[in-house]
């Protein structure tokens, strides 16, 4: 049988939440077992950490030999445990990475975090470079990829349509200073098309070129697939406009952002980092440009004539469609089951 464990998530609103709960939701229309209570959003800092505590210990009494269970990856003090007991009980362990501590926050060595990886049989990493981050590192579990985020939502995916120029470029996501400082000197990158800001807590006294800036303010991620105003989505990260630095952009040499999907659900082609991990996905699926600074994205699309979106749009779409289906994470775990029941 497969299964996995449900959990208190605090809400759903944030990208990383919506990440897991979309997960949850695919593995139980898939036929996947929850062997945890069922899944709660509380808020509540004890009622959250009570959800999820007697989840963990009721999870061990579901499983049996030859049992799959699916982890999502940080399961913080609870992942060790969880796995030990699935393996008393002659059950197998699936983990699917949503984050890594040791690269943004720090809170773990790399040699801790590869050990406590090591208790799970697969792991699903997020693409090829964290792969290898995590065979290089000591990692002993099987390894495979997911390759990018599904993106569940009640919205169809909008039917591809041409741009005139100039195009309109848009970043969703948090926008203060401290994690996204590249926002505050984007403006001055701006000539030849228009930088839309959907997000909480742009202080737009801050920004350099602030007049090439249009700051729409917070918008749901359903409305965002519905009424997004841009023919790009940006995908960026840390401290500089010239590449991607600091502890977030460095992270992007190896995690898969959710908002790339959230773009792609909405039909957007991206502009990506060149040397995101991500960018050999967008660029074999003909979904976006790579560019190596934000000072490129003006001569790039001066170039690209309107025939050439549009392509680009339709396969947006096409892999809009994909997410919309679960369809990354379906063939994931197909994958991972396949490999432990051999």
């Amino acid at each position: 049988m497969n299964c996995y464990l449900s959990r208190n998530y605090k809400g759903t609103a944030s990208a990383g939440n919506k990440a897991k709960t979309d997960i949850e939701r695919i593995m139980s229309e898939a036929g996947f077992k929850n062997v945890g209570l069922k899944q709660t959003v509380y808020t509540n800092p004890v009622l959250a950490f009570l959800s999820t505590l007697a989840g963990v210990l009721k999870a061990p009494f579901g499983l049996h030999a030859s049992d799959c269970l699916v982890l999502q990856y940080p399961l913080k003090k609870y992942f060790s445990f969880v796995c030990n007991l699935a393996h008393l009980r002659g059950a197998k362990v699936i983990v699917i990475i949503h984050d890594l501590g040791s690269f943004r926050r720090k809170k773990l060595t790399v040699a801790q975090e590869i050990a406590r990886l090591n208790h799970a049989d697969y792991i699903i990493a997020h693409n090829e470079s964290m792969l290898n981050f995590l065979r290089t590192n000591g990692c002993k579990a099987q390894l495979g990829t997911l390759g990018i985020f599904d993106y569940l939502s009640d919205n169809p995916v909008p039917a591809p349509v041409a741009a005139r120029k100039p195009f309109r470029v848009l970043y969703a996501g948090a926008l203060n200073y401290r994690k996204n400082r590249f926002l505050y000197e984007m403006g001055r990158c701006v000539h030849s098309y228009t930088f839309t800001l959907y997000g909480n807590g742009f202080e737009v006294d801050k920004a350099q070129g602030r007049e090439h800036i249009d700051y729409k303010g917070f918008m749901p991620s359903d409305e965002l697939i519905k009424h997004a105003e841009g023919d790009f989505g940006l995908v960026w990260d840390g401290t500089s406009v010239d590449t991607c630095e600091g502890n977030f952009g460095e992270y992007l040499r190896y995690n898969n952002p959710h908002k790339t999907s959230l773009y792609l659900r909405a039909g957007l082609p991206v502009i990506i980092w060149k040397e995101a991990a991500l960018a050999p996905f967008i660029a074999s699926q003909g979904v976006g440009v790579c560019v190596g600074s934000l000072g490129e994205i003006d001569e790039v699309l001066a170039r690209m004539d309107e025939e050439t979106y549009l392509r680009m749009r339709q396969k947006a779409c096409e892999v809009g469609r994909r997410l919309a289906e679960g369809y990354y994470v379906r063939q994931a775990l197909s994958t991972a089951v396949g490999c432990l029941k051999k």
